[in-house]
């Protein structure tokens, strides 16, 4: 397959108004791309939009406003972008939401709103604009899943099942879409440093003061410019990588995996320790309760 070319093409990205997706954003339209941006945050995304068009005012620009929790809302814009857009280039679903808290301290409302913004909405965007990226030659689709969607810590039950889900997706359709030439890419970021620690929803049953000891630890691991970032997948995207892991704290715990698949549990609980890991210790309550180290929508 051959490199993709940005210039002249169509991109759509989830989780534009900040974090990895505004970096993408801005890293698109400095490669020529128009843009079509998704967030739920009308003032963050009017800011990203009107620094674009400051800097790029041959770009052009479509903002939408969704709630990705909303499956309607979800529904109708894709068919709102399927009928202004019916060629698109490239696909980036990138908006994610985490939730601290064991399996038995959250609600099953609140695991499952975790569910249906970092996987079903995954879904219902690629499926409805899958048939747009099939007749845009060249095409390439980017699903962000997590250093969580490799391994598995505890106090992430609903965050990692959410990205597990989303590489398993995207990795099938890699394998699906060879002969439609459309490329796919897998991306797992590890510390990158957004507002998804400080906006991260607790669960119910989770003590404040547990959550707020393990969000504090976990934001100090948050080293990584969300601009690199956006750099690591975007050329991940030009030589059609089918999977793209940014920094140390996402290429170790996946080796690691790797290697003790059943019993990597162990080995977290001492990095945690040591300050290397980057991942919650299994039954530390101040620390299983963190959230993922990503993005926000």
């Amino acid at each position: 397959m051959r490199d993709f070319v940005f210039p002249g093409g169509t991109a759509v990205v989830t989780g534009a108004a900040s974090g990895i997706g505004e970096a993408l954003a801005h890293g698109l339209a400095r490669r020529g791309a128009d843009l079509v941006l998704l967030d739920r945050d009308a003032g963050r995304l009017d800011a990203v939009v009107a620094a674009i068009r400051a800097a790029h005012p041959d770009r052009r620009i479509d903002a939408h406003l969704v709630d990705l929790a909303d499956a309607d809302a979800t529904d109708r814009v894709a068919a709102e972008l399927r009928r202004r857009h019916p060629r698109i280039r490239l696909l980036v679903n990138n908006a994610g939401v985490a939730l601290g808290g064991r399996f038995d301290q959250v609600t099953l409302d609140e695991f499952l709103w975790v569910i249906e913004i970092n996987f079903r909405a995954v879904v219902r965007l690629t499926h409805a604009l899958l048939p747009a990226l099939k007749a845009e030659p060249g095409a390439h689709l980017v699903n962000v899943s997590s250093l969580f969607g490799l391994i598995a810590p505890a106090g992430q039950a609903a965050y990692s099942a959410s990205k597990f889900a989303v590489r398993g997706f995207t990795e099938a359709l890699r394998h699906e879409l060879v002969d439609d030439g459309v490329g796919v890419t897998s991306v797992h970021p590890g510390g990158i440093r957004t507002r998804i620690a400080a906006s991260a929803r607790v669960g119910s049953g989770v003590p404040r003061d547990e959550f707020e000891a393990g969000r504090k630890q976990f934001e100090k691991l948050l080293t990584i410019d969300p601009a690199k970032a956006a750099e690591v997948i975007l050329r991940g995207v030009r030589r059609r990588r089918g999977r793209v892991l940014i920094g140390w704290s996402a290429k170790l715990p996946d080796l690691l995996a790797r290697l003790a698949p059943a019993s990597y549990g162990k080995v977290l609980a001492l990095g945690m320790d040591r300050n290397t890991a980057g991942v919650p210790a299994p039954r530390r309550a101040a620390e299983s309760v963190a959230p993922d180290p990503e993005r926000s929508v």
